[in-house]
């Protein structure tokens, strides 16, 4: 026992290390917690001086998970209309992409994000959304649908050959909020310096746009805790689940992984949670925000 803590220690050690590691012990680092619990109950019974040994590991994993726990809502400006951006992967060729989007448009939804996308299933999308939302963008396998108004839409390669991301700025009734939809390459053995590219880049981007409020949504094909989000958390504040779950979004059949995010800059987060839509492999997030709106007393006088 004592020995299955400290590979476990080794493992939750693994989430911070950089590349291939630490997006693998990332994505394992939920099931590390729940591995070494199991170790301790055991201990509790069989061995309890072997707790000691695991206070070690119960500690390094209680420091690696919590920047990913779930956290409350705020309590926006009571002058400040909440506006919901949904966002979902809606797995290209599947044919369910008409499906998401009337699910995701029932939810209330005024901003609705959608990524990996074909040629068909953009089609269904923008058909099934034309009535309630008729502002749209779409590029590459990302595409975005307002019920506002959308403008200064620009596409992103964010170092790739082909466009797998963009930006517009939808006209809220409170204000402009520059939104970004990232489609992050995927992972695979020895596949990873891709994915690692747009989440550089993508950091760099809004690290550059002087928008008051941003959100950025999408698949980041990335854990909760791996490194490469570190320089996307260093501009932008991780948007916590509300409903009291780690958030997981992958696979829709039995969550294991949050690939799917929500960042944010200068919006008050009002909930968070995530949702079935569809036939997609991916849960949908939801999330309620609120544009920050000083007060009289805050405005300087000119």
């Amino acid at each position: 026992m004592a020995l299955s803590g400290l590979i476990l220690l080794f493992a939750v050690i693994c989430a911070w290390v950089p590349g291939v590691i630490g997006t693998a012990a990332a994505a394992a680092l939920p099931w590390t917690g729940l591995a070494l619990a199991i170790v301790a109950v055991l201990a509790l019974f069989l061995a309890r001086r072997v707790l000691i040994v695991l206070l070690v590991p119960a500690l390094a994993w209680t420091l690696a998970i919590f920047p990913s726990l779930p956290g409350p809502g705020s309590n926006p400006a009571t002058d400040a209309a909440p506006v919901t951006v949904v966002s979902q992967n809606v797995r290209a060729h599947s044919g369910g992409a008409a499906a998401s989007a009337d699910d995701l448009a029932s939810l209330g939804a005024d901003v609705i994000a959608l990524t990996e996308l074909d040629a068909d299933s953009l089609t269904a999308a923008s058909a099934a959304l034309a009535e309630e939302y008729p502002h749209s963008y779409a590029i590459g396998t990302v595409g975005v649908w307002s019920r506002f108004p959308i403008d200064d839409a620009v596409p992103l390669t964010l170092g790739l050959d082909w466009k797998r991301a963009l930006r517009v700025s939808v006209q809220t009734p409170d204000a402009d909020v520059a939104v970004y939809v990232l489609h992050a390459a995927s992972v695979r053995p020895g596949q990873q310096h891709d994915r690692d590219m747009m989440l550089s880049g993508i950091a760099q981007a809004v690290a550059d746009d002087e928008a008051d409020s941003i959100i950025v949504v999408g698949d980041f094909n990335a854990a909760s805790a791996d490194p490469a989000l570190g320089a996307v958390r260093s501009e932008l504040d991780w948007v916590r689940p509300t409903d009291g779950t780690l958030g997981m979004t992958w696979p829709a059949s039995l969550p294991l992984a949050r690939i799917d995010h929500v960042f944010v800059r200068g919006l008050d987060v009002n909930s968070s949670t995530t949702r079935r839509a569809g036939n997609s492999d991916h849960l949908a997030t939801v999330t309620s925000v609120s544009i920050r709106i000083p007060s009289a007393e805050s405005v300087p006088e000119p």
